[in-house]
């Protein structure tokens, strides 16, 4: 049997794992309860009463989160020449085109978001099978595939982040640090589940929202009162 730190003591003194919290308690039990020496991410997760493999309850957006997420987020811009300078001045990380996709090819994905022209997505579609898997394949859905690069960057270093749901009907999305306050870590957490709730397809039949919970890297997770939420109280 292995031995029980004293960490994890302090962590089962602290939260109850059968509780229903509401998303305020949740996000301060949350920094009572994580004891890693880095500054560990809150992941926020959302149990989705919908059939992924049906078009019409394939669940995906995209949010602004108020705080933003708390992490360094690497833009590359794949475009012609003559949008450039408004990719760099947005504050884009690298911004070109046959040298980065040449790059892609070679394997090299050392980046977080990848924002492009309609008019380069030729080019940008034979990355699918590098870049699909790994979420970086630009997309008009969530607002990657624009001409408005300038606009796209600046969204994406403010904090705004793109979700989807999983073949089990969970949406999992990094909301912030556990250095963040707990109030910032609720408003996010609170953008992201209100957005959720805008996209619930109108011929479900159903609970659409199931279930939510919070943690952070190391933490357990703490379960989420989300009847309370969906009322229109997430306090």
């Amino acid at each position: 049997m292995s031995r029980i730190t004293k960490n994890q003591k302090e962590v089962a003194q602290k939260y109850d794992s059968s509780k229903l919290y509401t998303l305020a308690q949740a996000c301060e039990v949350l920094k009572d309860i994580t004891f890693t020496k880095f500054d560990a991410t809150v992941e926020l997760t959302a149990n989705l009463g919908v059939d992924p493999r049906k078009a019409n309850q394939m669940i995906r957006g995209v949010v602004t989160l108020p705080h933003g997420t708390g992490k360094t987020v690497r833009v590359l811009v794949l475009c012609t020449p003559d949008k450039e300078n408004e990719a760099k001045e947005a504050g884009a990380d690298y911004v070109g085109l046959d040298e980065y996709v040449e790059k892609i090819k070679g394997g090299w994905t050392d980046i977080d978001v990848i924002i492009c022209t309609p008019s380069v997505m030729a080019k940008v579609g034979v990355l699918g099978r590098i870049l699909g898997p790994r979420g970086l394949m630009p997309n008009p859905k969530t607002g990657t595939v624009t001409m408005e690069v300038g606009n796209a960057v600046k969204a994406v270093k403010a904090g705004k982040i793109d979700f989807k749901v999983d073949k089990t009907g969970i949406i999992h999305a990094g909301i912030g640090k556990v250095s963040f306050t707990p109030a910032q870590i609720c408003e996010n957490a609170t953008a992201l589940l209100n957005e959720i709730l805008k996209l619930k397809p109108q011929t479900l039949k159903g609970t659409y929202l199931k279930g939510s919970t919070i943690c952070t890297t190391m933490s357990p997770a703490l379960k989420i009162d989300v009847k309370a939420f969906t009322s229109g109280s997430a306090e």
